[in-house]
Order: C-alpha cells, then structure tokens, then sequence
C-alpha cells in the first residue's frame, strides 16, 4: 500500500478554524469572537509592540475638537462594555478604566458651543450640561465632562489577553512567513486553516495578498511625564491631547498626529509640541521620562477596511482602525464574525468593495 506524500502531510497538519495574523486591537478582539463560539485558532504574534498596544486606551464617543459624535458611537460603546465584561471572564480582570474625559474650554464661545450640542439628539447622552472645575490646572473657562467616557487599561489589556491565550495555546510567537501559504491547499506550514485573517495595521503594506487596500500611516506620539505636584484625581483631562494618570507614577499625554514626518525614529518637534502643550495648562514643572511613537493606519473616510479577498475566498483584512482603535475593533469584530460564518452582508461603509 502506498501513501502520497500529500496524505502524509495532512497526517501531521494542525487542523484550525482560523489563523490570526496581528496582535493589536483587531487581532484580540476578533480572537475573542473565535472563542465565544468556540472556534479553532491560532495568533501570529511578531512581538513587536504596535500601534495598538502603545496607544492611549481612550474611550470617547465625541469628537472634542467640534463637539460632534461619529456612525454608531453609542452601539459602539455599548458593545465594548458588554465585550469587556465577557473578556472578565476568562482572564479575570477588569481593563475598563471609568475615568471620565474633562475637555478645558478655551473661552466662552466654546461653553456656549457645548451646550447647544448637548441639546442635539446625537449627544445629549455624551455631553454634561453641567460645568466642571478643576483644581490642579488651568482652565479658566472651565471644563465639560464626556459622560459614558472611559480608558482602557492597554498594558494589562495586552499582557492579560496574550498570556490567557499563550496559556490555551492559541499564541505563536513568531514572524508570519507570507511565502509559506498554499492557497491551493490551505496550508500553512503545518497547519491546515479554514480562514486567514491578516490584523497587522501598517504592516499590511509588505502583505502581498492585501498590500493595496487605502490604509494611510499617521504617526503619533506621546509623552510621559513626572509631575512635580501630581493630580490627585484619576481623570482625563484634554486639552489638545490626553493627559491622564499611569500606574507607576507617572501620567500619559499624547498623542499627536502626522501624516508627513514618517520616519522610524524620534520627531523632536512632536516632543516640543506636547511640551507645549502640556505647559498651557499645567503650570507646574514637569520631567519627560519617555518618548514614545506608533503609526495609526487610518482611512480617508475615518471607516475601518474589512473584506474578502477577490481571488482567494478564505483570506480576509481587518485593517484602518485609526485613532478609535478600541472602538472599531471591538465593534467591527462581531460584523466581520457575522460576514465570515453566516454570510452576513458587510455594511458598505466599512467593506473593501466601497475603494
């Protein structure tokens, strides 16, 4: 009797539902899609540290600078709530930080502002009537609190989540070798794959299966600072950008955006711009201890990319989450689920197609 070498191979292949290429927000909680339905996979993890896993952890359904709200903001943050708490679960902790955002008003006109938009259908759920202010910083003109805002913890989000599925052994920690891919088959190496979903923000652009899709780099960077009289409350405080408390004694403030400078090192005058920044309302001294930089993939339309490859019907793109990478990721995984197993139609507004 003899054996072909291809029925030898499939002998030894690992059989999954899904393999998992990224390890920031889209990659995570799509896993967790997987697992509450109990399907097979596994994540490819390079271990660098992305964009997503650096970036500020804001939870916001308003857009601070207009005082405006986005599509599905308030499904959004319903579903992040309900996602997190499932998260719970399993890891056994809580990565929901209920602090809310406190925007410093500029002047009057901004108050003034404010409180027309909270009459607004869209936001009158977001934006507080009532005026807050604050002790340890300048805000002359006061601040407006952005109810159902939060932050998420992203260092014990990530840490959590990947030591959780390292320990189910879902996590593989090493580079994706794109070369290694039989499309005929669905193979991979030796594993035989359902479905390839490729999460690997800017990374896509050395994909070649997806290499194409509009994603646009925006660097940003943030700050973070010793105080020299630290604020005693765990709360946001924006004022161009996010200042907040860390864990180890230090606060956040960031993060900036750059389409231009696109380097893979240190923008100084994006240091100087949070210094800055952080001066106006901040008047006490501050020490900068750490720099730090990722390059958000955002769409021209500000919609995530999600789809289905034109010619191979098992490889899929979860990419362009932008600065509402929490949101988005969350959210979009369970449309994307519902596309891939149950033939869900995407809505046109996040498809690939729409490009």
């Amino acid at each position: 009797m003899y054996v072909t070498y291809k029925k030898m191979k499939s002998f030894y292949m690992k059989n999954v539902d899904y393999i998992i290429v990224g390890d920031g927000y889209a990659a995570l909680f799509f896993a967790h899609q997987l697992l509450l339905n109990n399907k097979s996979f596994v994540i490819f993890s390079e271990g660098k540290k992305s964009a997503s896993q650096i970036s500020a952890g804001i939870i916001n359904p308003v857009v601070l600078k207009k005082f405006t709200t986005f599509w599905l903001a308030q499904e959004q943050i319903d579903f992040l709530k309900k996602s997190l708490k499932e998260i719970e679960f399993y890891t056994g902790e809580n990565y929901l930080i209920e602090s809310p955002i406190h925007r410093i008003f500029h002047d009057e006109n901004e108050q003034k502002l404010w409180l027309k938009k909270s009459d607004n259908e869209e936001l009158k759920n977001f934006l507080d009537e009532n005026f807050d202010h604050l002790n340890d910083v300048k805000n002359d003109f006061h601040t407006g609190k952005v109810n159902q805002s939060a932050r998420l913890n992203v260092k014990g989000f990530f840490a959590g989540l990947l030591n959780y599925l390292e320990n189910k052994g879902n996590l593989i920690k090493e580079k994706f070798d794109y070369s290694e891919i039989d499309t005929l088959n669905s193979t991979y190496k030796d594993f035989s794959f359902k479905n390839i979903l490729f999460c690997e923000g800017m990374g896509v652009k050395e994909n070649p299966y997806f290499s194409n899709i509009a994603v646009i780099p925006n660097k940003g960077h943030h700050i973070r600072v010793k105080l020299s009289d630290s604020i005693p409350e765990d709360i946001t405080i924006k004022k161009k950008h996010f200042l907040f408390p860390l864990d180890n004694n230090l606060h956040f403030y960031g993060g900036t955006y750059d389409r231009e400078q696109l380097h893979h090192e240190i923008d100084h005058s994006a240091v100087e711009q949070l210094q800055k920044g952080l001066s106006e309302f901040y008047l006490n001294d501050f020490e900068i201890k750490e720099v730090h930089f990722g390059f958000r993939p955002t769409v021209k339309d500000r919609r995530p990319i999600l789809g289905r490859h034109a010619q191979y019907s098992n490889l899929y793109v979860f990419n362009g989450l932008g600065a509402r990478g929490i949101l988005n990721g969350c959210y979009f995984s369970k449309t994307l689920f519902d596309y891939i197993e149950n033939n869900i139609p995407l809505p046109k507004e996040i498809s690939i197609d729409r490009f």
